[in-house]
């Protein structure tokens, strides 16, 4: 079952329409336990008991974690008693992340360490070890435990009921790949019982209709130009390397923003808002702002449970690059075990690890901060962020050492081959190269013209409006889309 699919649209339906006719609270949140469990069991079936078991390891930890001091010990006992148990809690604390941060990085590093091992994992995708090398979802189910066990340890209270805690950590909607949400919030709203109003059920189809346009009808399109220009890195000119590494940058941004706004549209039909992903992040002037508004919740993931506990900028400029640095490389790991993902990060910490020393330096030089808020100044601004950005994708796309190397070997003065462009442009695709750099220049540009009316113009589609669009998108991703519907790129994460 994938997003979007008819299956998929069915089911959702289905689900839709059985939670709003259950009056009990138990019933619906029992009903999403459910139909999260048939949902996963319909992609990776071999690792729902895993998940299962993590997610009643987290809510008994969670649980004993939040357990109070008895207040009938004698007050002469009681700082000694009081000590004891902040250490109890502190050390179940310590099990409950350790638990998830082994099982996350036994999976991601499982492969490296079989290589290592000198254990030959199969090299198709019909391979057993190959296909239950990851399990769906890991690194996002996994971050939302740690973050539950961390707020419960300072002061949140933890789930009540084990519905509660299972309904929140396995709803379908972002179960395989987010937006990464927190326990309270969420659950208030399933508590809440409200049936969306008009406006909030016509914009989950809109979001629904809108993601599935931009997954099938652009990103999978794209995403024939990107495989098979890597696919033939030793054929490909310097154009053909920058042209597939821009296409690649629009790829992963619709490709993942698309599954967001799937994700969100489903929730809106139940009643739930589930937090933004990404807030136009192309069209940022800084690495500090693209990383607030790219992949937003494991931004706020990564600086309330990593960057904030290691000292934040509290400590000084040179801690606070130091941090910076960590941080972005920790990211960089997360996305796996080759180097290219390590040398991503390091690009990304480097980068904001210059805009901090930037604005420390613009208030020391007032010319040089008023610069940066002049019309050339947010020009170059943007050229340098986005420069980084999309030329890191390169290393995010091609992660083996021996691949990037090549790609970086002919970034400059390489011809294509003869053949290349007759057989990837013209036949495979039936464009010119520069047919189709108009084409992804045009997709950024109604990117742009999107963000212009939304955050310029302050201006939004109505809901009657979105509500004609739902079929025409629906009907265009349905008939354009590729033969093959493409996996997302983050399931591999």
């Amino acid at each position: 079952m994938t997003l979007p699919s008819l299956v998929y649209a069915l089911f959702l339906l289905s689900v839709v329409g059985v939670f709003w006719t259950l009056e009990s609270l138990q019933a619906r949140l029992w009903l999403l336990v459910v139909a999260s469990l048939i949902f996963y069991a319909s992609i990776q079936v071999q690792y729902l008991l895993l998940m299962v078991a993590l997610l009643i390891a987290t809510f008994l930890i969670g649980n004993a974690i939040a357990a109070p001091l008895d207040w009938r010990i004698p007050n002469p006992r009681w700082q000694l008693a009081e000590r004891g148990w902040n250490q109890r809690r502190t050390q179940l604390l310590w099990l409950g992340v350790g638990i998830n941060v082994a099982l996350l990085l036994g999976f991601k590093y499982a492969e490296g360490l079989f290589r290592w091992l000198g254990i030959e994992l199969g090299t198709t995708p019909d391979d057993t070890l190959t296909r239950i090398i990851m399990p769906l979802g890991i690194s996002f189910f996994v971050f939302e435990c740690i973050a539950y066990l961390v707020d419960v340890y300072r002061g949140s209270p933890a789930a009540l009921n084990f519905s509660d805690f299972a309904a929140y950590k396995l709803y379908f909607p972002k179960l395989i790949s987010g937006p990464i949400t927190r326990f309270h919030p969420f659950i208030d709203q399933v508590e809440q019982q409200k049936p969306p109003g008009l406006n909030t059920a016509v914009e989950g189809l809109w979001l629904i209709a809108y993601g599935a346009m931009k997954k099938l009808l652009i990103a999978d399109h794209i995403a024939i130009l990107v495989n098979l220009s890597f696919d033939n890195l030793e054929r490909a000119g310097s154009v053909d390397i920058w042209l597939a590494t821009f296409a690649y940058g629009l790829q992963l941004y619709l490709d993942f923003s698309a599954y967001v706004n799937i994700a969100r549209g489903s929730a809106l039909l139940m009643g739930i808002n589930l937090p933004q992903n990404f807030d136009a992040p192309y069209f940022t002037t800084s690495l500090a702002d693209f990383w607030r508004r790219w992949h937003m919740t494991l931004g706020d993931w990564l600086r309330n449970y990593l960057y904030f506990p290691i000292g934040g900028s509290r400590k000084g400029l040179l801690r606070t690059c130091l941090n910076l640095m960590a941080i972005m490389l920790i990211a960089g790991v997360w996305h796996g075990n080759n180097w290219g993902f390590l040398i991503w990060g390091a690009m990304h910490g480097a980068g904001l690890v210059i805009h901090r020393l930037t604005q420390s330096w613009g208030k020391a030089v007032p010319k040089l901060k008023a610069f940066w808020g002049t019309l050339p100044g947010t020009g170059l601004g943007w050229l340098l962020t986005q420069g980084l950005v999309f030329f890191s994708w390169l290393f995010f796309r091609l992660p083996e050492p021996d691949r990037y190397t090549l790609a970086l070997q002919r970034l400059w003065g390489t011809p294509s081959d003869a053949q290349f462009s007759q057989l990837v442009y013209l036949e495979s695709l039936g464009f010119t190269i520069t047919q189709l750099l108009l084409l992804l220049c045009g997709v950024m540009g109604l990117m742009a013209g999107s963000y212009v009316v939304k955050r310029g113009l302050k201006l939004e589609l109505s809901w009657p409006v979105k509500l004609l669009l739902v079929p025409l998108f629906s009907m265009l991703a349905w008939l354009l889309a590729p033969a093959e519907t493409l996996p997302y790129i983050y399931f591999d994460f």
